[in-house]
């Protein structure tokens, strides 16, 4: 390996060889057998780029727009917990290196960071705040207040994690949350962190949760909600039925029910069940430029990165997350240029091959 990864698949290495077992099997493990982790990446392989030839793409620009944010790429920071396991400014570093890659980042309500402090970290990036509706509504609305009142332009609400998968490299690892690694959240709700692991923070979920609160949360929220989860194209078109701003297809990585499809394979069905009413966004297994163009082409308005960017803050905290996202926007403006697309909007189902 170079000095500097030259690919986020680099930084996945690098990160496995920093980080204590635990940690590293926290954050890399999914559920079960791991098939859906597995299947979220080697899904890509299955769809094949069709590039058109004689455009002029001399002046080539990943910048497009998610909810009217401009982004400089279709690629957002996904929401990912406990991110002082990978680096001691964890949510702050991330934050900075978002703002210096001109992304969105979603702050994760499982964060050990509170919601403003992120803010403050970088104060004029913008920002979504990835809501958890725990039993103790209370502490969720406060966490949700936090996070408006410190400007953050949207609220991601969760809908696939009513319980913890079974995660087993965390059960063979013995992982638990380490002395002086706080989750406010956590906190607010039980009175402390230290020692509580991925099953006893999901035993806080609110498991009667259905449709009238994802209609309430969008009725109280002044910024639009996006819901993220879906993976059957009929929950998509009750998402949007019942006020969602933007669907993620997404199945948490491969952590809750594994076995279930990659989330590039849902991606066309939920943007057919959607039609034009809502931006769809998808998550899973992103690791290359030439994914990102994938996604595009089967209708997704941008992808969001989640392991990746913890790689990258493992490896050099804000400086490596920062980089991760610079790989990928690299790769994904090489991708378009040799694809025929100079713009992010050009990429469509006439890029793919039948």
């Amino acid at each position: 390996m170079t000095a500097q990864p030259v690919n986020l698949h680099d930084y996945e290495a690098l990160a496995a060889e920093r980080m204590p077992p635990g940690p590293h099997a926290y954050y890399a493990g999914a559920a079960g057998d791991e098939r859906t982790l597995r299947d979220n990446q080697e899904a890509f392989a299955r769809h094949r780029l069709l590039p058109r030839c004689l455009v002029d793409v001399s002046g080539v620009s990943a910048a497009t727009t998610v909810l009217g944010t401009p982004v400089s790429m279709p690629v957002l920071v996904a929401p990912t917990a406990l991110q002082k396991l990978a680096h001691p400014d964890g949510e702050e570093a991330m934050a900075r290196a978002a703002a210096r890659a001109g992304t969105i980042m979603t702050v994760s309500t499982i964060a050990t960071t509170r919601p403003a402090d992120v803010a403050a970290a970088a104060p004029d990036a913008p920002r979504w705040f990835q809501v958890y509706v725990l039993k103790d509504r209370g502490v969720t609305r406060a966490l949700v207040d936090e996070a408006i009142d410190s400007g953050y332009r949207a609220l991601v609400l969760t809908v696939d994690a009513p319980r913890a998968g079974r995660r087993e490299r965390d059960l063979r690892a013995g992982f638990s949350v380490p002395p002086g690694i706080d989750m406010p959240a956590v906190s607010a709700a039980l009175g402390s962190t230290t020692g509580i692991d991925a099953a006893g923070f999901f035993s806080l979920m609110d498991l009667t949760l259905t449709w009238k609160d994802l209609e309430r949360l969008v009725q109280d929220s002044p910024v639009p909600v996006l819901v993220k989860g879906i993976h059957h194209p009929a929950d998509a078109d009750r998402a949007v039925e019942h006020g969602a701003a933007g669907v993620i297809v997404s199945n948490h990585g491969g952590r809750q029910l594994d076995g279930v499809p990659a989330s590039i394979d849902m991606l066309g069905p939920v943007v057919d069940a959607v039609g034009d009413r809502v931006e769809v966004l998808m998550d899973g297994g992103v690791r290359r430029g030439t994914d990102v163009l994938t996604a595009l082409a089967l209708g997704a308005r941008a992808v969001l990165v989640g392991r990746p960017m913890l790689w990258g803050l493992v490896a050099d905290g804000e400086d490596g997350a920062a980089h991760v996202l610079e790989l990928l926007r690299a790769e994904l403006e090489l991708g378009m240029t040799l694809l025929g697309t100079p713009g992010p909007g050009d990429v469509s189902a006439a890029h793919l091959a039948p």
